[in-house]
């Protein structure tokens, strides 16, 4: 489930995963799949000292709160609005908390979590920019520190919360992973996989 981190530029936001069954991420009104995401973190390893770096992606943006959803509706099967009840009426919380784990195979629902988003949202390019002289990463408009960001990898690392089923990543993940502890340069240094 998205948790929240702190950003210089937005106060306390949520990043995270939304529903065990799909590899999309989302932060803030910003929708994008971690296939795509990993990859593009993995294309900024080899940063220089000190010049900024820029990747995009393909993502998504939703207008308004409303065709967001209400995540806590949706998990608890009482109000199915918005863009994260669809995907919550297509796949639905868990019965049982045993199998609240995400699910390294999520990319496999990509098409049908497309489909659904095209009725909320609109295609939008997602960036990433490191100014490394002033120790902050800008995602989709939201200023980390470099070590907000650092959080953020981890937290996908992890599968979020609940972690991800049986310990088993999807290969973007490790893939993210490799480059980052294998680059060089200042962006990635300090940073700690667990």
């Amino acid at each position: 489930m998205p948790l929240p981190f702190e950003s210089k530029s937005h106060g306390t936001i949520a990043f995270g995963f939304f529903n065990i069954e799909s590899d999309m991420l989302l932060l803030e009104n910003a929708f994008f799949f971690a296939t795509d995401f990993c990859a593009a973190i993995a294309r900024m390893v080899g940063a220089g000292r000190d010049e900024p770096v820029s990747v995009s992606w393909p993502g998504y943006r939703i207008a308004s709160r409303a065709d967001v959803g209400d995540l806590t509706g949706a998990i608890h099967g009482e109000r199915f609005e918005g863009f994260i009840g669809e995907v919550y009426r297509r796949f639905p919380f868990p019965a049982e908390p045993d199998d609240f784990k995400q699910k390294p195979e999520g990319e496999g629902t990509r098409a049908e979590v497309e489909a659904i988003m095209q009725r909320f949202g609109r295609p939008a390019e997602i960036s990433a920019v490191a100014d490394l002289s002033m120790r902050d990463v800008t995602i989709a408009d939201v200023v980390f520190p470099v070590r907000g960001f650092h959080q953020l990898l981890r937290y996908v690392w992890r599968g979020g919360y609940p972690r991800w089923k049986g310990d088993l990543r999807p290969a973007c993940v490790t893939a993210m992973r490799s480059a980052v502890e294998g680059g060089i340069g200042r962006l990635f240094e300090g940073i700690v996989f667990d």
